[in-house]
């Protein structure tokens, strides 16, 4: 894979990962690699989708351990995956 690509995951994924000097180091990199601007706010937008929509899944799955309704939580996440949610 090359760099600039890798940096532009490395950035979605410190985002997502919620690691800020992680995402301090790879913004220094992808810049001094020439990666624009626009791709940089593409990686955190895309970054940020994921992050709140896991959020939002460990928090529904968490609540129905708390509720006793595990099984049910767990076949509604995974038909939601068969349909691409």
């Amino acid at each position: 894979m090359e760099e600039r690509t890798k940096e532009i995951a490395a950035i979605a994924a410190s985002v997502a990962g919620h690691c800020q000097p992680c995402l301090k180091h790879h913004l220094e990199k992808a810049r001094l690699l020439g990666v624009s601007e626009e791709d940089i706010q593409g990686a955190i937008k895309l970054a940020k989708i994921i992050s709140e929509k896991g959020d939002e899944r460990m928090l529904a799955f968490a609540d129905s351990l708390l509720h006793g309704a595990e099984e049910t939580e767990v076949r509604g996440m995974e038909q939601g995956k068969k349909k691409g949610v």
